[in-house]
């Protein structure tokens, strides 16, 4: 079988293939990046003025929670919104140093950024910051009444 002359064609074809791998590699070694910086990220809030402090992981989960002894005078219940509470605060976090993540690896208009800074902010929305020093109006009063 007779071969074809490629001439400029065929030296063309292979820098485009060159060229087009070469992108597909990089893409691939900053979403790496990316993946590897999302996974070891974690973020804390605080609430009730610093008498619960919650960390949690880039998935979300509680690694950590700190309780001062102001929350031994709280009821059940008080403790454990504000726990919940000052949690998703941490959760919310997220979002921000991901996006801080994508815009250092795969850059920020990437459709990798998009996408996994989009994916947290639907799991974990920003919440508003409690400056009151109180577990809630209605807290304050019910200890009140002990």
């Amino acid at each position: 079988m007779a071969q074809m002359p490629m001439g400029d064609f065929g030296a063309a074809t292979e820098r485009f293939v060159a060229s087009w791998t070469a992108g597909v590699s990089e893409r691939a070694t900053q979403a790496q990046a990316l993946s590897e910086r999302v996974a070891a990220m974690s973020a804390t809030a605080d609430g009730a003025d610093g008498a619960v402090q919650v960390t949690v992981a880039a998935s979300g989960v509680l690694t950590d929670l700190r309780l001062d002894d102001r929350v031994l005078r709280w009821r059940s219940d008080e403790i454990a919104a504000e726990v919940l509470t000052v949690m998703r605060r941490a959760q919310g976090r997220l979002a921000a140093q991901v996006a801080e993540a994508a815009a250092e690896t795969v850059g920020p208009a990437s459709d990798t950024a998009r996408a996994v800074v989009a994916s947290y902010e639907r799991r974990f929305p920003e919440q508003p910051e409690d400056d009151t020093g109180d577990p809630g109006p209605e807290a304050a009063g019910r200890r009140g009444r002990r």
